[in-house]
């Protein structure tokens, strides 16, 4: 057997069942709305195992997910029957624990609450549990969101983000509701209209006076039944138009879908594993899967044709990463690509292919 062969198959096979997915974006910890860190305070952790739980028995059905604090959460009390209507066909998902700030967010994402998913979007409303007193500051608090949006990138590079506004707050404008609308301000240049969209509708909230209403927002913050109603109606255009170009985009690419991959094991003989492949425009992404609820994502996908070119990263048990050049082309309905690493300054490069289930 051709040693460059054997080598490449072994570190890929190693892949499927060793990876522990992506590296964590590096930030500079700066401030604590950027830190990743656990609540302080008891309570909150029978939430958070159940949200991981719920990813990972949810895993690929999951279309949307919603990240934020208690207002998200209020999905499943206030707004549980809007939920029905508008996103339980999506199988969606609320991720959300009450009383969250920015960097307890960041340290759910990276601790289980997205393992195994793959969502088309995710909705992320963050922020007001920062914006108390002197908390942090409007920059601070946008770097907080700023960094959520980048870790979600990273861990779901072919999920769509809709980042919505920071809702108002107080019965009559104040300096704390300025300081929302400050944060709003800066966050909204996150947007790129391609990955990141923008939506804010928080004047909706608010009467001719300026005023929140009790129907609306019955303690001045959180939402009522008519209030969660108001938002799903706000984000349905943005919402479905992200989950319909997706999956137009899937259904037009004969490289979009389901696919089996093989590549042959340490021993010679083939190994087998689910792959799925999106497409959106020139960039595809594709998930290998790890085992039942897991799984290993490309990176810089590009599509030339039925030609494409990615990058898969996994990190090895012992520190570092390896890093892969993937690279194939569809051909009479199957996929054959060679998949190449360096191990200790040589090429290693293994064939594989890909069949429909």
């Amino acid at each position: 057997m051709n040693s460059h062969y054997s080598h490449a198959s072994r570190w890929m096979f190693s892949a499927l069942r060793l990876a522990s997915g992506w590296l964590a974006t590096v930030l500079v910890l700066a401030h604590s709305a950027v830190d990743p860190r656990p609540r302080p305070e008891s309570g909150w952790q029978d939430r958070h195992r159940l949200l991981n739980e719920r990813a990972a028995e949810a895993g690929e059905r999951a279309q949307l997910i919603f990240i934020g604090d208690s207002i998200t959460q209020g999905w499943e009390g206030a707004g549980k029957e809007v939920w029905a209507q508008y996103y339980a066909p999506h199988n969606a998902l609320n991720l959300c624990i009450g009383g969250d700030c920015t960097q307890h967010v960041l340290w759910r994402l990276q601790n289980g609450n997205l393992e195994g998913l793959n969502p088309k979007a995710a909705v992320v409303m963050i922020g007001t549990n920062n914006s108390n007193g002197e908390d942090n500051s409007v920059s601070q608090i946008a770097d907080g969101i700023a960094a959520i949006v980048r870790e979600l990138r990273t861990r779901l590079p072919n999920t769509k983000i809709l980042l919505v506004a920071i809702f108002p707050r107080s019965e009559n404008p104040t300096a704390h509701r300025g300081k929302v609308l400050s944060v709003n301000q800066v966050i909204r240049n996150l947007a790129d209209d391609s990955q990141v969209l923008w939506v804010d509708f928080g004047h909706k909230f608010l009467d001719a006076q300026g005023l929140i209403p009790t129907e609306l927002m019955p303690d001045y913050l959180h939402l009522s039944p008519i209030g969660y109603e108001l938002w799903a109606k706000s984000i349905e255009p943005a919402l479905n138009g992200i989950l319909e170009n997706q999956a137009t985009a899937e259904a037009q690419h004969p490289l979009a879908g389901d696919w089996i991959w093989t590549i042959n094991g340490p021993d010679g003989q083939p190994i087998s594993a689910p792959l799925k492949i999106s497409v959106d425009g020139n960039r595809v992404s594709a998930q290998f899967a790890r085992d039942a609820s897991r799984w290993l994502a490309s990176e810089n996908g590009r599509l030339d044709g039925n030609s494409f070119t990615w990058t898969v990263r996994r990190d090895r048990p012992d520190g570092g990463a390896m890093v892969y050049q993937m690279q194939g082309q569809l051909e009479n309905g199957a996929i054959t690509a060679t998949a190449s690493t360096t191990v200790d300054g040589q090429e290693q490069t293994a064939p594989w292919t890909a069949r429909r289930p």
